[in-house]
Parts: structure tokens; sequence; C-alpha cells
């Protein structure tokens, strides 16, 4: 008889968890501390439990580009196809108009180091 009873609840898990899986279950809560009628701190609990497919389908899809999980790491400035040479070469003609501006009011380039004492 005992057995047949486990069987029932593991069997019983398993539907509610297929059925939270599949559906997704959404669980949101906050917790606040307060003091004297003043609010010290405040958590604010956001959690989703459902399936790759469903995430997927929701539009979650962060672990394929998460660095730590995909054992690829990627820069947020790099694009598709973008090689280093031509990241270094769109980063100088930045610079480069950013610089020439300066220099046109400017009959002096920018200082880049300490200037030696008039003492020496």
């Amino acid at each position: 008889m005992p057995e047949h009873i486990a069987q029932t609840k593991s069997h019983g898990l398993v539907e509610v968890l297929d059925r939270v899986l599949d559906k997704g279950l959404v669980i949101a809560g906050d917790i606040k501390i307060n003091l004297a009628n003043v609010e010290l701190l405040t958590i604010q609990v956001r959690l989703l439990v459902c399936s790759i497919d469903k995430a997927e389908q929701i539009g979650l899809n962060w672990w394929r580009y998460d660095p730590r999980l995909t054992g690829v790491v990627a820069s947020p400035f790099a694009s598709a196809g973008d090689s280093v040479e031509s990241r270094l070469a769109r980063i100088e003609r930045r610079l480069d108009a950013l610089v020439a501006p300066s220099q046109s009011g400017h009959p002096h380039p920018p200082r880049t180091g300490a200037e030696p004492s008039s003492t020496e």
C-alpha cells in the first residue's frame, strides 16, 4: 500500500512540474523593512519559472549570448564581421574628428605631459 501512495505523489508532482514548465509560473513580491515609519530597505523579487522553449517563445534567450555560459567572450562594442583593424581605424577617425575642431581654435596642440619648470 505505501508503494501505491508514493507512486501517486510522484506522478502528481511530475504533472504539476510539467504544467508549470509548459505554461510558466511568475512569482512576484516585495519585501519592505520599515523602522518608525521610515522605509529602510525595499527588495523587489520577480521570478519566472518556465521551460527553455516557453522562454524563447516570450522572447527570453539571454543564455545564448552570456559569455559565462557559452564560453565565447564577446565585446559589447564589436559587431558581426568587425575586425580589430577596422575598429581601430574607426576609432582613429573619430579621434581625429574630435581633435581637429579643438586645434583650429588654438595655435598650440593640446599638452600631453608636464612641461619643464623655468627654474632648471
